[in-house]
């Protein structure tokens, strides 16, 4: 299957950090995705980070066309302005969505020392397990960034699956699942290459499937 990554959607209600405007769209051309993707079960939608627009913009359109899809917000930002409140969080959960991590502070995981490591993989997942009412056991690390030491560290969490940004295609039982991301410039013709264009898929899944055998032996 294909699964698609996707920031904000509308305009943003705070200052976004650097290069996240790059993740962001606009209401049309999220509807337009969406058009694309509803009745496909072979396309997946994740949304990252807890903006506001999840429940505000993205979830009615979801139910409106009856797709569901992984949402993975900061526990840390979670009530900031800009981003989800708790609130929003069981809202999402209630309409049949799926909550994963996307750790506490949006931090390079590779780069965590015992504590932080701490609060980014086991207090996060457990905040956001409390407020929505749901295990966590789907986790998408921050800039798509992993190593074996990250991998033994989420598996001793207890994560099933773990949503990377390396593009191609993901297998829907298998542990690592690489998603592509949906850009601010994103049109009809890029979606149409993208969930259309099968051969070049897996020619990238491929090179994804090189890496992971890297890491097998975490």
């Amino acid at each position: 299957m294909v699964i698609l990554a996707i920031g904000g959607v509308g305009k943003p209600v705070r200052t976004l950090g650097p290069g996240e405007d790059d993740t962001w769209v606009t209401v049309e051309q999220f509807e337009r995705v969406l058009d694309t993707v509803a009745g496909r079960e072979d396309v997946g939608l994740t949304f990252d980070d807890g903006n506001s627009s999840d429940v505000e913009i993205a979830l009615p359109r979801l139910v409106e066309r009856e797709l569901t899809a992984e949402f993975f917000p900061l526990a840390g930002r979670i009530g900031q302005r800009g981003f989800v409140d708790a609130d929003g969080l069981r809202e999402l959960a209630d309409a049949g969505m799926s909550i994963g991590s996307h750790g506490w502070e949006h931090r390079d995981w590779r780069r965590l020392d015992g504590r932080h490591a701490r609060r980014e993989l086991e207090t996060a997942p457990k905040l956001l397990a409390d407020l929505s009412g749901a295990p966590v056991r789907s986790y998408a690390p921050p800039f798509g960034a992993y190593d074996r030491r990250v991998l033994s560290r989420l598996r001793h969490s207890g994560a099933t699956r773990i949503y990377t940004t390396e593009g191609g295609t993901a297998s829907r039982d298998g542990l690592l699942r690489p998603r592509i991301k949906v850009r601010h410039d994103v049109d009809q013709q890029w979606i149409d290459g993208v969930l259309g264009d099968r051969e070049s898929l897996y020619r990238r899944a491929g090179r994804f499937v090189t890496r992971v055998a890297k890491l097998a032996h975490f």
